[in-house]
């Protein structure tokens, strides 16, 4: 079944709002906490600074209604600044790659890519992008899931 998210941006802080919103909603972390260090290195990056290496890199939790807030650290050394307005995006979860493709492709026009859709270490058929009217999105199908 498609889903939707709320994805926040932290500046190395979403460990303590990820436990403070759990703390709220009750229930656990959907696939546990993932680190940027567990990452494995890609091509054209450069090295993760080793500060940075135990920050949050994703994590889910379920909240009301079947949604899920999500988040990440957001380090300044991989280019990030966080600011009201870019601390949060609109994540799609589609039934299908198909779909996911759609998406993206429509809600785009006239927006910045960020990353187009790819299929990523962990597991997921992914893309972000701004759209036209400042909107951040992201599309994430994770077959898996299905």
């Amino acid at each position: 079944m498609a889903t939707t998210g709320i994805y926040l941006n932290f500046s190395d802080q979403t460990e303590k709002a990820f436990e403070f919103y759990k703390s709220v909603f009750g229930g656990e972390f959907a696939g546990g906490v993932y680190r940027f260090g567990e990452a494995p290195p890609q091509e054209g990056m450069p090295p993760l600074a080793e500060k940075d290496k135990n920050l949050v890199m994703h994590v889910a939790l379920p909240i009301l209604g079947g949604v899920l807030l999500m988040g990440t650290d957001a380090p300044e050394s991989m280019g990030f600044h966080i600011k009201p307005g870019n601390n949060m995006y609109v994540s799609l979860h589609p039934d299908s790659r198909e779909e996911a493709d759609r998406l993206f492709q429509w809600l785009s026009v006239g927006g910045k890519v960020q990353m187009p859709m790819a299929d990523m270490f962990w597991g997921a058929y992914y893309g972000s992008f701004t759209d036209q009217f400042g909107v951040p999105w992201m599309i994430n199908y994770v077959k898996s899931m299905k």
